[in-house]
């Protein structure tokens, strides 16, 4: 390192050059006082940033590529001043990079995690590595067959939905991650028992999203973490063209029947807010709905006789909770025989993959698949436009 008696000397030197030998004089100096500020040990990090993973729709995330690791950013509230927990992904025995003093490190490939919600399954088993599950939130609801499978060999431990984790179990486990449900209101801090025990906590916060190509687009994280990026990109690729494709043809309907969704629930009438990927999956299938300009991502809490004199016209009714038949709905409230889809018999429910065990495979393997829900929808508004379509996720209610 330089001394400061010679940097003095040095700009006495340059204050009394001429004019014709002043840039060769700074560009010395300048080169000389960047290499005071190098780090005297010798260790700072230089791995250089090799590329960025492609999100065209998510906007919770970020995967950046270094020459030694991968660093996933993720992104909790979305808004202007939006906080970023990221995690560095190392290979197995590999030394974390500086700079990363709050970032988690976790080492890929992933051979053991717990999934807290029916989404992380998906997005296991859309990368084709779902036998890396160990621990689920709850056994209960599971549609994916190597992950029931597993569950019958008795090779994934209950661990509580989140707020009633068993934190002991957890890190009795050791495994590679844990990934639980994002939520812009809640302190990441509440998982400072794991993560003090070295038991990496990752935050999936992909019900925010806006589209159901950006929810979808979550498995490109999934990928990161099973070392599985070409395989993912090229399936998500041909589940991005297929949607695109139907949403093309949703777009050009010059008739747009209009919708309610869903039932009450203990008296409230929840209702998709407009900035959800739910009315995105609407307005893509060609449809009108009534609350589509409420801003919002989550769902809009309105009462029954708010909801009633737009029901009492609608040509359509999705997504009747558990309903089963017509029979049912009215054995709920006997007004609703007077809306005019159960007149008509214009009742549609996402129940259709429901197995033995109660497990809704829509919440599932459909929340990676929106092309085929896309399809089911188009197929239920506009018959005539995908006369081929057999409903996958949906069924008629009689």
């Amino acid at each position: 390192m330089l001394s400061e008696e010679r940097l003095n000397f040095m700009m006495k030197k340059i204050n009394y050059t001429s004019l014709s030998g002043i840039f060769p004089c700074l560009i010395v100096f300048l080169l000389l006082i960047t290499s005071c500020k190098q780090h005297p040990d010798g260790k700072k990090h230089t791995s250089a940033k090799t590329g960025s993973a492609e999100i065209k729709y998510a906007k919770g995330f970020n995967i950046d590529y270094y020459d030694s690791y991968k660093l996933i950013s993720i992104y909790s509230g979305m808004g202007a001043h939006r906080d970023t927990v990221q995690y560095v992904l190392l290979a197995k025995g590999a030394k974390g990079p500086k700079g990363y003093k709050k970032a988690q490190l976790i080492q890929i490939p992933v051979k053991s995690l717990v999934a807290m919600s029916s989404m992380h399954i998906a997005l296991a088993d859309f990368a084709g590595a779902a036998d890396a599950i160990t621990g689920l939130g709850s056994l209960s609801y599971v549609s994916s067959a190597t992950v029931r499978k597993k569950i019958a060999a008795g090779k994934v431990k209950e661990i509580g939905i989140d707020g009633t984790m068993n934190e002991e179990v957890l890190i009795s486990m050791k495994p590679d991650l844990v990934m639980v449900m994002g939520n812009p209101d809640a302190k990441f801090s509440k998982y400072a028992t794991l993560t003090g025990a070295g038991v990496p906590v990752m935050l999936n916060s992909e019900w925010l999203e806006t589209t159901p190509l950006g929810r979808a687009e979550w498995v490109k994280l999934m990928a990161a973490l099973m070392d599985k990026e070409s395989f993912v990109n090229t399936k998500f690729e041909a589940v991005e063209k297929e949607y695109n494709r139907l949403a093309g043809i949703g777009e050009k309907v010059a008739n747009k029947p209009s919708v309610i969704i869903g039932l009450p629930y203990k008296g409230t009438w929840y209702v998709p807010d407009g900035d959800s990927y739910m009315v995105r999956f609407l307005k893509d299938a060609g449809v009108n709905y009534k609350w589509a300009d409420v801003y919002g991502k989550g769902s809009l809490p309105l009462n029954f006789e708010s909801v009633a004199p737009v029901a009492l016209k609608a040509d359509f009714w999705l997504n009747t909770g558990t309903a089963n038949s017509k029979n049912e709905i009215k054995a709920i409230d006997n007004r609703y025989t007077d809306f005019r889809p159960f007149k008509d018999g214009h009742i549609f429910n996402n129940n259709k993959k429901i197995n033995d065990i109660g497990s809704n495979d829509y919440w599932e393997s459909g929340a990676v698949n929106p092309q085929i829900i896309l399809g089911d929808l188009i197929k239920i508004l506009h018959p005539e436009l995908l006369p081929d379509h057999q409903l996958v996720y949906y069924k008629q209610l009689n």
